[in-house]
């Protein structure tokens, strides 16, 4: 399986006592964002599954990534908004026969995930800006063996684009 891993795109902060589930991206965080996903949309193969943290700044992320291949279906995964890199590992176990899947999601854990499929451990994780992106090879999620074949901030992304 090939792994898209993203962190949302910027949103606006979090209000005094609000809820941070309904945190939506800033204007600037789509703009961005879009061209990034153009972008990603060139350089990674159409996913069979796009999978999101229910949270509205990865739904809106998702979204756009989606629409960038076409308008593909974004799937929520509660796992996505865990925080927990075991209960994502266990959702993506669900989907190990597809050739290439999209995830988007939160930091810390976005790059907790990453450490632990190229790392074996999520102790010296690599740390994901809004709207960053890493693209795993991953051979065996069990074994959590997976290679990194690259890490691209949103700009660099975006530059790959139309």
């Amino acid at each position: 399986m090939r792994l898209l891993i993203v962190r949302h795109a910027e949103a606006m902060p979090a209000a005094a006592g609000g809820s941070d589930r309904g945190r939506a991206l800033t204007a600037e965080g789509e703009r961005r964002f879009g061209a990034a996903a153009r972008g990603l949309a060139r350089l990674v193969p159409v996913p069979e599954v796009v999978l999101s943290s229910p949270l509205l700044r990865a739904r809106q992320t998702a979204a756009l990534l989606a629409a960038a291949w076409g308008d593909l279906s974004v799937t929520p995964e509660n796992a996505l908004a865990s925080g927990s890199v075991e209960v994502i590992l266990d959702a993506l176990s669900l989907h190990e026969h597809a050739t290439t899947v999209a995830l988007v999601g939160h930091e810390p854990t976005m790059s907790g995930l990453l450490a632990e499929l190229i790392r074996g451990s999520s102790s010296d994780p690599l740390s994901f800006s809004p709207g960053a992106a890493a693209f795993v090879d991953v051979v065996s999620l069990a074994r959590r063996d997976g290679h990194l074949l690259w890490f691209l901030p949103p700009a660099v992304a975006a530059a790959s684009g139309p």
